[in-house]
């Protein structure tokens, strides 16, 4: 394996007689893969890297089929790093070619980031038994090369498990649900159809992420009526929406209402549009990062 690496990085990285390659691979034995993340809003599949740190596979729930590698390193660059991302075929695998998948630039003091298409190489690779490697020279010492590779060894029955994952994340992420509004019906607390679709969204993604920090609703009215009717009805659909986050294993510390009634309206009031547009209940969520 030594000489094979050798071999390839004399054609991307070539070494000068005093020059130190460093290989990071797990072995035979070393090498697993694991499911870390496994929900409808988040697929996470993981892979120590002995000695260096872990390579890691995130998909979040979304409208499209997000993909995002990190190369968590325990020790972050120390400046500026060009790295190139090489397909090697595992020693036991002799007369196969390498393969470019991308070149890359590590960000002083932050763990590599493969893009999206790269990242989807990736898996197709290691799929196929092959060792994604990154080649790069070492910030404290550009004399000396580095080498990271990810073995397939144990990788397919986990992949597999990521697919099924996959397949099953929310077709909407947080930022979908994190600003929504809700309209009602005339007179009255009877969400619209289209606002009980959207409350039925924001419940399910809650269902499954524990770490909502802050709920703040906001809750108004048309000027049709009394303003003082118009206060009271505003304070009962905040209420009415607080009540549905407590449900959902929100504490009451991390909800803030505020009924406006007839205050602060976004249409006028002539027409029967318009008014619906000003029955609403506004809400704004955040979480920890």
């Amino acid at each position: 394996m030594w000489l094979r690496v050798l071999l390839v990085l004399t054609v991307f990285l070539p070494l000068t007689a005093s020059a130190e390659l460093r290989h990071y691979v797990a072995s035979l034995d070393q090498s697993q893969w694991e499911l870390s993340g496994n929900t409808p809003i988040m697929c996470r599949l993981e892979h120590d890297i002995p000695a260096y740190g872990k390579a890691v596979f995130t998909s979040e729930a979304g409208k499209d089929h997000n993909l995002i590698f990190n190369l968590d390193m325990w020790v972050k660059p120390d400046q500026v790093t060009q790295a190139k991302l090489m397909s090697l075929a595992p020693a036991w695998r002799p007369g196969i070619l390498s393969k470019e998948i991308t070149e890359l630039t590590y960000q002083k003091y932050f763990s590599g980031e493969v893009p999206r298409n790269a990242a989807w190489s990736m898996l197709a690779e290691l799929e196929q038994g092959m060792q994604p490697t990154f080649y790069y020279a070492d910030w404290y010492n550009r004399s000396n090369k580095i080498a990271v590779g990810l073995s397939a060894v144990n990788f397919n029955r986990k992949y597999s498990e990521f697919k099924s994952c996959l397949s099953g994340l929310l077709p909407y992420s947080f930022d979908d649900i994190a600003f929504t509004v809700l309209t009602y019906e005339f007179g009255g607390k009877e969400l619209t159809r289209y606002a009980k679709a959207q409350i039925a969204k924001v419940q399910e993604y809650l269902s499954y992420d524990p770490d909502v920090e802050l709920v703040l609703i906001d809750a108004y009215t048309d000027s049709y009526g009394g303003r003082s009717i118009n206060q009271k009805i505003s304070d009962e659909r905040a209420d009415s929406v607080k009540e549905f986050f407590i449900s959902a294993g929100i504490t009451k510390d991390r909800i803030h209402t505020v009924g406006h009634g007839e205050r602060n309206h976004v249409a006028s009031n002539d027409t029967i549009d318009e008014r619906a547009r000003n029955r609403r209940v506004v809400i704004r969520i955040s979480k920890a990062m």
